[in-house]
């Protein structure tokens, strides 16, 4: 698990069979690099989230046959980041 922030979120109207209607969002990690995620919990931008990838990312969602390797497993109400 990581923990990320969302910045922003993402329609596409095209889209491959195995990601059927599942709300995209743009993440950026401690890097700052900028990824996409599956949002199965409805996050929104600003929020903390804590994701999970790989096969645990398709577990996370409510179909585990969601095509992704990214996923937000939840939103964090309370984190002090610098300890």
């Amino acid at each position: 698990m990581e923990i990320m922030q969302v910045v922003g979120r993402m329609v596409c109207t095209q889209r491959v069979d195995g990601l059927n209607h599942m709300d995209l969002r743009i993440l950026r990690n401690n890097n700052g690099k900028q990824l996409v995620a599956v949002d199965p919990v409805g996050a929104r931008e600003g929020n903390w989230v804590f994701t999970a990838t790989g096969t645990a990312a398709r577990f996370a969602c409510p179909n585990p046959s969601t095509q992704t390797d990214l996923t937000i497993e939840g939103i964090i109400d309370f984190w002090a980041p610098d300890g």
